[in-house]
């Protein structure tokens, strides 16, 4: 299993509907990209304080590499991809992405 994590900075100013709207699109990326296990996101609730200005995230596991690979230039993925990077702070500079293999 391969478990995709990102984590985003949303830009200041964005409302929190636009927000759930763009976690939603990710999550509607299971029905449409096979391989895909599970999808889960929302906002950080760490008690730490070291998420340094990254506000949300989202997990994707995917059922192997294979899945993940081909998900990553799947054109539904490329769109919600886009809007994410548009959202962001900084654009592609507000988003961390990292692949843990399980």
């Amino acid at each position: 299993m391969i478990r995709h994590i990102a984590i985003i900075r949303f830009r200041e100013g964005l409302h929190a509907a636009e927000i759930e709207s763009l976690l939603k699109s990710v999550h509607a990326l299971q029905d449409q990209i096979e391989g895909i296990l599970a999808v889960s996101s929302g906002a950080s609730s760490s008690p730490e304080n070291l998420e340094k200005g990254f506000t949300h995230g989202f997990v994707v596991d995917f059922v192997d590499a294979a899945a993940r690979d081909a998900y990553l230039p799947h054109p539904a993925h490329v769109k919600v991809g886009q809007s994410l990077v548009a959202a962001a702070h900084g654009g592609i500079e507000g988003i961390l992405v990292f692949n843990l293999a399980m």
